[in-house]
């Protein structure tokens, strides 16, 4: 497992204090990923794009639904629509437990939907399925278009 690349960590989330409570997390339960924040989708396709910073590949994303500025559906469809972006991995991390948001999540090809909870205990269980997921997936080194030549 050594041979696989360290996978970069982009958590789009407007609120400080959940921001805050998943850095903590990580350092807690030992993930040392690079980590990289943005707080609305906005934000985080511009640092994905390059455009205010870079987040190396391979990446996966954290993203909050409830955001003010571009939410996460709207981040999602974004996302899924750039031909360079469209195979980053995506969990989603929210308060919502409504049916649609979850459908229109899993749509767009999410990884997964994690429920945010004030449970401390399920909190962590979650952080933790991160932390496994990140240890037990290969990811590709990128999604850009492979070209052919002719």
């Amino acid at each position: 497992m050594s041979d696989r690349p360290t996978v970069s960590i982009l958590h789009i989330e407007d609120d400080d204090v959940d921001r805050r409570a998943v850095k903590r997390a990580f350092r807690n339960i030992g993930i040392r990923n690079p980590a990289f924040e943005a707080s609305d989708g906005a934000a985080g396709l511009r640092l994905l794009r390059g455009e205010t910073g870079q987040v190396p590949e391979p990446r996966m994303v954290l993203l909050d639904l409830r955001m003010t500025g571009m939410n996460g559906h709207e981040f999602l469809h974004e996302l899924r629509s750039d031909p360079e972006l469209r195979c980053t991995n995506v969990f989603v991390l929210t308060t919502s437990d409504n049916e649609v948001d979850r459908r229109q999540a899993y749509e767009k090809n999410v990884a997964g939907y994690l429920l945010k909870s004030n449970s401390n205990d399920e909190f962590m269980k979650n952080m933790q399925l991160i932390s496994d997921y990140l240890q037990q997936s290969c990811f590709p080194p990128g999604c850009a278009p492979t070209q052919t030549t002719s």
